[in-house]
């Protein structure tokens, strides 16, 4: 790799088994696990406490139960949350750009049309897991969400659907092909320590992904919909529109009412839809102009195309990359070049150029309005970047402090299924760290001695068994937990009845597929 392309990298380097800072037991270390997540969980859903202090003080908990000195937890916590905010950071910012320009321009509104108009009703779950199957291929899960989920909230409001309805097939599409499908750095990653075969691999991660993303997507859709009934909210960084709410100001409309006591949210969302309204027809709107967004009196929009190219090239540019990874020889200039432009800082930030031309200019922004438009997607990305830092923190303290080596010190010794094994190493990391890819790496290495005892085939199972535990119920000390939680509105318990609940049947039911698998090659 490049010095660039080392220096962007969006993987931070964190080893899961090194030397732990504390000296306590295995059992006290398990307990100081399970305090430091009941205190992030109580402080935030009982008192109300903001995620960011929740995590602080949970870290703290952790530390003290495990005797872990203050001067090492304040290292641990500090080199997480400086790895995590300098790996996902560049990304969350980047993306944030892309998808206010994009809003601004109309461009949004173009690509929303075009998948409202072609798949509508029943249909559009689906159509929303394929895009986000076909775009999330070469991509961290991290930038996935902050490209996807813009349009997520979009279609939703053009459909006037439920938010769970179209995110979740959404999110499923991103997170089935971040631990199945190579070339994702994750079964890449098995693949390699495990050294199975990259087309074996492939292809049963295929089959192992198609059904498991129409169970844990479209089919669970309709059942999240009924525990958690919301739809999006007004803007980034406020809470999602309870049903009950929509409903009820929604039938104000109907009636001709909707006087001051109706939702304020609701009523923003709806000046907005009928400000894209009034753009797709060429006419200004006021009340556009009186939210000062960059996009008042502009007299046309971005063709669908241009549109579609700006967001999808970090999506062409990694896959290029990963395309390299298997092509071109290691050190050639070719490659180089590749894993440069495709690295996903450097991906997005060329979109976030590409922007200027085909969105800004496109829709016949002035520059100055373009960069306005640019720079307004900041500020309200600083909470979840504080979020997703400090939960990055409390991840690196409990891979510090040795909790992933008891996990893997039971497995060493456990007597069972090679397939079963590995599952389970990863889940047990996962559930400890809230990482994939430490679960992935950790648990590829403790089963590695076994993999000689396995032919071609059922090695390559075993990438997809450990990649299927690597999901496993993501919670509150998992990044892509927060990123959920606040890019979609909800509260922490709608996050855990949603979200981790999708995570948890991806893992099991892609577990099972693997294993019936197992059974017939």
């Amino acid at each position: 790799m490049s010095a660039v392309g080392a220096v962007l990298s969006t993987s931070p380097s964190i080893s899961p088994l090194a030397d732990p800072i504390s000296t306590a037991g295995n059992g006290q270390l398990i307990l100081a696990c399970l305090a430091g997540i009941a205190v992030i969980v109580v402080l935030i859903s009982w008192l109300k406490m903001h995620p960011f202090l929740a995590l602080i003080l949970g870290s703290a908990a952790l530390a003290a139960v495990a005797w872990i000195a203050p001067t090492a937890a304040l290292t641990s916590f500090t080199n997480g949350f400086g790895s995590t905010a300098g790996a996902v950071g560049i990304l969350i910012a980047l993306g944030a750009m892309l998808g206010k320009i994009l809003a601004d321009s109309g461009g949004a509104d173009n690509i929303v049309n075009r998948i409202t108009d072609r798949l509508s009703g029943n249909m559009l779950p689906w159509g929303m897991a394929l895009i986000a199957a076909i775009i999330g291929l070469p991509l961290f899960f991290e930038v996935g969400v902050v490209i996807l989920v813009p349009v997520v909230i979009m279609v939703a409001r053009r459909a006037n659907s439920t938010l769970m309805r179209i995110g979740i097939p959404a999110l499923a599409g991103l997170s089935v092909l971040h631990g199945l499908v190579p070339p994702h750095p994750g079964p890449q990653t098995a693949i390699a320590l495990l050294k199975a075969d990259q087309s074996q691999t492939l292809i049963f991660g295929l089959i192992v992904a198609i059904p498991t993303l129409i169970i844990s997507g479209p089919l669970l859709g309709r059942l999240m919909d009924r525990w958690v009934p919301v739809y999006a909210p007004a803007s980034l960084g406020e809470p999602a529109i309870d049903a009950r709410t929509h409903d009820r100001e929604l039938q104000k409309v109907s009636a001709g009412g909707g006087g001051g006591t109706a939702d304020v949210g609701l009523l923003e969302r709806d000046s907005r839809a009928v400000g894209a309204d009034y753009r797709e027809q060429g006419t200004d709107d006021p009340r556009v102009e009186e939210q000062g967004t960059a996009s008042a009196h502009l007299t046309k929009r971005p063709s669908f195309g241009a549109a579609l190219i700006t967001i999808v090239l970090p999506v062409l540019l990694m896959l290029l990359k990963a395309i390299s990874d298997l092509a071109t020889p290691s050190g050639s200039l070719a490659r180089q070049i590749f894993d440069t432009i495709g690295a996903p800082a450097i991906a997005l930030l060329l979109a976030v150029l590409l922007s200027y031309f085909t969105l800004g200019k496109g829709a016949g922004m002035r520059r100055e309005q373009t960069n306005e438009s640019l720079g307004s997607g900041l500020p309200g990305i600083a909470g979840i970047l504080l979020i997703v830092a400090a939960g990055g923190g409390f991840k690196q303290l409990l891979v510090d402090a040795g909790v992933a080596n008891v996990i893997a010190d039971w497995a060493t010794g456990a007597n069972i299924s090679v397939l079963l094994l590995g599952w389970l190493v990863a889940v047990g990391i996962r559930l400890a760290t809230g990482s994939a890819t430490v679960a992935t790496t950790t648990a590829a290495g403790i089963v590695g001695a076994l993999a000689g005892t396995l032919s071609t085939s059922h090695l390559a199972l075993l990438v997809l068994a450990i990649g299927c535990g690597s999901l496993f119920f993501s919670h509150v000390n998992d990044a892509g937990f927060w990123l959920v939680k606040q890019y979609f509105g909800l509260t922490v318990g709608q996050t855990i009845k949603s979200w981790s609940v999708m995570e948890t049947v991806i893992s099991v039911v892609g577990f099972i597929f693997v294993i019936g698998l197992s059974l017939v090659v």
